[in-house]
């Protein structure tokens, strides 16, 4: 079982990504929701969901890479 070394570097990049997008998503969230009354409420609380989605996409990213340079590079074709 041979792993491919430049597609796990790159898996690795993608969940290093998603890291602060983690504990950056909820608080904006959190942040949205305590400020209900501002005329910017529903702007803030889009941002906050766009930011925890792109959380969860970066996560499915990085680890279905991780998996592909773990066993992907077993094939000989």
């Amino acid at each position: 079982m041979a792993t491919d070394k430049n597609i796990l570097a790159k898996g690795i990049k993608y969940l290093s990504g998603a890291l602060p997008l983690l504990f950056l998503g909820p608080i904006i969230i959190n942040s949205a929701f305590k400020n209900e009354g501002s005329p910017l409420y529903p702007y803030v609380l889009g941002l906050g969901i766009i930011i925890a989605l792109a959380a969860m996409f970066l996560i499915f990213k990085g680890i279905t890479t991780l998996v592909k340079s773990m066993f992907d590079g077993d094939k000989q074709g």
